[in-house]
This record gives C-alpha cells, structure tokens and sequence, in this order.
C-alpha cells in the first residue's frame, strides 16, 4: 500500500483540471490522471473518465467507465478511482462489485409494496370484472398505500399491517378494513410466491380486527314486485334506464353484466345471449336463454343503440355502456333507496323460483352461482339451457302479468 502512494505522490502532476480546460483531449491518445485512470475522448469529442485495471486473478485488462468531464470533476474521478483500488486491494473486481451493487438496489425497488401490490394487481385484474379491479385498487391507493406503500415487503410486520389499518376501523369501516386485509394477504402470498420474503406477515392480521356484521342487500319478497314494476312504469326515468332494469330483472344477471351487455352477444335466432367470460364475475361464459319479455326489451331499445356497440349506451358517451351503478342510483330515485338495490332483482327471482318448487341446481345456473363443492362440479357440467328456457320464460310470465 506504502508503494501505492508513493506512485500517486510521484505521478498526481501528470493532470489537473487546468490542463483539462486549457487542452482539447485528443481522441487517439488518453491522458493519464493518476495511476491506472484516463481521460480520453469520444468520437462527438466529450472527454470521459475511465479507470483500466487488471482483474483480480486473471491476466486480462479492462476499462472501467466512470462518467464525463467536467460533470465529472477531477477530483471526484479520483475519488471514485481510490475507492476502485481499495475494491482491488481486496481482492474483488470493481467491475462486478457495480453490477452486485445494481442488481440489489432493483430488487430493493421491486420489493416496494406498492410496486408488489401492482406486479399482483396486474395477475389479480384478469380473473376478475373491471369494475371489481377498480374498486381493488381504489381501496389500495386510499387507505393502504399512504401507509405502506413506500415500505419494502422485507420490513412489513403484521404489526405494520394493523397500524395501516386501524385508522380504517376507526371510521367504523369494518368492511373495508375485512376487504383490505384479503386483498393485502393476497399481495403478502404473490411476495412469498416470487421470492421476496420467506413468509407471509398477513396470514393472521385479520383475527386482530372485529368482524363486519353480514348485512344482507336490500331486497323485495316476490309479492312486492308487482308495485316496483307499477312505480317503474309511471317514473320519468328514461326509456333507457327503465330497460336496464327491466332487463336485468328478466335476465338475472348481475348490474354490471347487465349494463355491460353487448349486441353482438345477442343471438336474435337462438334467443340466447351469451356473456363472455372476461365479463363474468367467475370467468366463465354463461349462456342466458331470452324469454319473450326479454325480447321485447330489445325490440324496444333497437331503435335506441342498435347501431352502437352497446345494448345500454351511456348518455355522457354512447361508445361506453351505462355505469353499473345506473340502476341503483335509478331506484333510490324512485322511493327504494334502503329498501332495494340492484343486485337485489337477483334475490326476487331466487326467492320466486326456489318457493315455485323448480329445481335449485337449474336456478343456481341461471344465477351463474358456482358450486362450492370442488367434486360435485367437476361431475355436474351441466348448464340445464333446456330446462332453463322454461324456467325464464315462466319468469317472465310472471313479472309480465303481475300475478305475484
């Protein structure tokens, strides 16, 4: 080391940043700064600092880029070239020592919580409805991410997880914070699955809250359902809207399959309407059979949007389909606010069919409800489209008539 010091006490004159000002570097010759370190010139005649060194255990030689002059300066290029020598007294090659030192500042960035939370996000967002990915992440990016999301996953403890939440609780959001805590489990589960952490600190966060009381939406028995289809008829909601939820009410599809439905989807010869899976709440294709009454409902909104891709098209936007919230926001309008939402039409239906004595599998299939029991559905494929043809079409009857 002793040698070392001398060679640069002997050779520090050989260039300084005056001479650097004063003298254009020529491209076919570096000048030596100080042992083992150059400044030359590129092509575009910008002068670049570079340290040339032998590697550790090898007979080979090679440049070592360190930035360019003047952004550079001399002396913070000599620094870095100290630092370089100290690597290589070490026994350790600079060279890779940058690239070690690069690969663990990008795993330090990807472990990011909210760059996890968007690698998970970008999987989660496929195997569920848009409008449930948006919601997701919504609830990510307001309550959780203010609190966590700078933290790298390696740092979060359970304890972190439930500090992050209690403002949550606090408000009296028990929901929200049940559905935070799935969603950051799932995120802490794909951090374990790629290799981040070694084990999950959300596995038991949930127990450290109380649970939501379940809180049913609000519904109708079938019996009522011949006055909401009185007030939806004498209300000054819009042909458009009153369709939606006529249709939703005859198809037993959910709002934002409903309000989502596509003319292209329809099949006028068939009268069958099949969802495509991506639009599906389980990611699977569902076939509606379309009773006489649903038909009507078409040939009511053909002159409407016929022409557009949507069979609902939004007022704001006729390339877009009405929001899925249209027909909840359509009730509360017409006196149901608390008495019945949307989703709601679904339980109407349920509760009429299973009371009429149909087969509860054929009305689990128009729901598009999958079975729980992982045997029973892989023996049970079948999607009963004759038996179901009868079924809606009864359905229809019924709402048509007023009978209940």
């Amino acid at each position: 080391m002793e040698g070392i010091q001398a060679w640069r006490a002997l050779h520090a004159h050989l260039l300084t940043t005056k001479y650097l000002k004063l003298n254009p570097v020529k491209k076919t010759s570096p000048y030596m700064m100080v042992m083992a370190c150059s400044c030359s010139s590129k092509t575009t005649g910008k002068k670049l600092w570079r340290f040339r060194y032998q590697r550790p255990n090898s007979d080979s030689r090679t440049n070592l880029s360190l930035g360019s002059y003047p952004a550079l300066t001399l002396a913070t290029a000599r620094q870095i070239r100290d630092q370089h020598l100290t690597t290589l007294a070490q026994g350790m090659d600079p060279q890779q020592q940058q690239e070690l030192a690069s690969e663990q500042r990008q795993i330090e960035l990807d472990s990011i919580f909210s760059t996890v939370a968007a690698n998970w996000f970008q999987i989660k967002s496929k195997s569920v409805t848009e409008d449930y990915a948006k919601d997701i992440w919504r609830s990510l990016d307001k309550d959780v991410f203010p609190a966590i999301g700078s933290i790298p996953v390696q740092e979060i403890k359970a304890r972190t997880i439930v500090e992050a939440l209690e403002p949550i609780k606090a408000r009296g959001a028990l929901e929200t914070v049940r559905r935070l805590v799935q969603r950051v489990n799932e995120i802490m589960i794909y951090a374990v699955n790629t290799g981040l952490i070694d084990a999950n600190p959300a596995s038991g966060v949930g127990m450290a809250f109380e649970k939501p009381k379940k809180q049913n939406m609000p519904t109708l028995r079938p019996e009522e359902l011949p006055k909401l289809m009185r007030s939806l008829s004498m209300s000054n909601l819009s042909v458009s809207t009153r369709c939606l939820i006529h249709w939703q009410l005859l198809t037993l599809v959910r709002p934002s399959e409903a309000s989502g439905a596509r003319w292209a989807e329809i099949d006028l010869n068939t009268k069958l309407w099949t969802i495509p899976a991506e639009r599906m709440k389980a990611k699977r294709e569902h076939i509606v059979p379309l009773s006489p009454q649903a038909l009507e409902v078409l040939e009511i909104m053909k002159p409407i949007s016929v022409h557009r891709e949507h069979l609902f098209p939004s007022r704001g936007n006729p390339k877009l389909p009405m929001n899925s919230q249209t027909a909840n926001a359509a009730l509360k309008r017409i006196g149901y606010g608390g008495k019945l939402v949307a989703h709601g039409l679904r339980s109407i239906a349920s509760t009429a069919m299973n009371e009429a004595g149909f087969n509860s599998d054929i009305i689990e299939s128009a729901l598009a409800h999958v079975e729980k029991n992982e045997v029973r559905r892989a023996y049970n494929r079948s999607t009963y489209i004759e038996q179901r043809k009868k079924l809606m079409n009864w359905w229809g009857s019924k709402i048509q008539n007023h009978e209940y």
